[in-house]
């Protein structure tokens, strides 16, 4: 399982309960589709769902998806819904 580490709350939060803290995500997997290839997404599962990130691009970001998004996802590359 991908964990989250290091988080931090904003500074502009001053003494406040109600901020946004952000984490870090760790233990990132490459699809074994991928083979050598560096053009491809890798995947943090997540208790709340995955997290998502282009290999080309590490230090951009990722977005989180829910279970059920990941879900639906993935049904959908798996019946070509992607295919070009």
């Amino acid at each position: 399982m991908t964990s989250v580490s290091g988080w931090k709350k904003s500074s502009y939060s001053q003494n406040t309960e109600s901020c946004i803290e952000v984490g870090h995500v760790t233990n990132w997997r490459k699809s074994s589709q991928s083979q050598a290839s560096s053009d491809c997404v890798e995947v943090g599962a997540l208790s709340g769902g995955a997290a998502v990130r282009d290999t080309k691009d590490r230090d951009g970001g990722f977005f989180v998806a829910t279970p059920s998004q990941w879900s639906d996802f993935l049904t959908a590359v798996k019946a070509g819904r992607f295919e070009r």
